[in-house]
């Protein structure tokens, strides 16, 4: 028996190419085929919601209802989504200082 003897698949099982879960969703919470689900307690609430929604193109069922507790979690979900962290450059040894002095960091204000 030769040594590159392949003993697996060439290609995937067909069974398993259409499970597992979706990262590339076509479907956006708060589009018209998926509106947000909400709950305020009063009709003054429900056109400042609007108000929001309107200003993010967002589409929502808003629900009127004095007895639950009011319930606005998937549109502050959206509204406050957390934004990429960016550091500044900082400078290596043989760089510019920058204090101005035309030295590089290492000889001027690396110490």
């Amino acid at each position: 028996m030769s040594k590159l003897f392949f003993k697996g698949r060439i290609d995937a099982r067909e069974k398993y190419q259409n499970f597992g879960y979706n990262t590339n969703r076509q479907v956006k919470l708060g589009s018209a085929i998926s509106p947000l689900t909400l709950v305020v307690n009063s009709e003054l609430r429900k056109k400042e919601i609007e108000q929001i929604l309107s200003e993010n193109s967002l589409v929502a069922n808003i629900e009127i209802n004095s007895i639950e507790k009011e319930n606005i979690i998937e549109l502050d979900a959206i509204l406050n989504k957390p934004i990429t962290q960016t550091s500044t450059h900082s400078l290596n040894r043989n760089d510019p200082c920058h204090c101005g002095s035309g030295k590089k960091f290492k000889k001027c204000c690396s110490v």
